[in-house]
């Protein structure tokens, strides 16, 4: 094992003690192994370049009306307490001559939802990233979350939602289009397939 990931089982051992538990008893010997694999998994977003992503799934299209992609669920981490947020994203963009495959979009939610975050700026990154890499006439990204660093300390306010949006291009210039936006992330989802 390298030293790193010892140093970092370490540190969980530690925490555990800090808190009050016996690290060696036989429900908690493997632990800190555990937390380290998980981490690797949680924070993969440090890993990943979401412009990389958009770009090798562009495609030359004539479409000029607005794609939105919907209900993306996401878990991150906040970065002042590391307890985890927990929402969905609701994504759209107005091509100018490239459409970008669809599952690269949730593909860059993860990325940056897989860092330490406050909603905020996880919200204006992937509009952002996207505006940057595509080069739409506008980008709309609207962020719905629970943060449990509210629900299970400080204020303790079960199911209270934070949403946050960034608006780029059209989606900030357009009232109808902004609307149009508005009108379908609240409209009821269609037929599920």
């Amino acid at each position: 094992m390298s030293d790193k990931n010892t140093e970092f089982e370490n540190a969980v051992k530690m925490m555990m003690e800090h808190v009050g538990e016996d690290p060696s008893r036989e429900g908690l010997q493997d632990t800190p192994k555990r937390v380290r694999k998980a981490y690797e998994f949680i924070y993969g977003g440090y890993k990943e370049n979401p412009k990389e992503i958009l770009s090798s799934a562009l495609f030359t299209s004539t479409n000029d009306e607005m794609v939105l992609v919907k209900d993306i669920e996401f878990y991150s981490t906040c970065e002042h307490h590391l307890l985890p947020i927990i929402g969905r994203v609701h994504v759209a963009y107005i091509p100018d001559g490239k459409v970008v495959g669809l599952s690269k979009i949730p593909r860059v939610v993860n990325v940056f939802a897989r860092r330490m975050q406050i909603q905020e700026q996880l919200t204006e990154q992937i509009a952002d990233a996207i505006m940057d890499t595509i080069e739409p006439k506008g980008v709309a990204v609207v962020v719905e979350a629970r943060h449990m660093c509210m629900e299970m300390r400080g204020v303790e306010k079960i199911n209270s939602t934070t949403t946050s949006s960034a608006l780029r291009g059209l989606f900030k210039k357009d009232d109808k289009t902004r609307a149009e936006f508005f009108s379908l992330i609240n409209s009821p989802s269609g037929t599920k397939f």
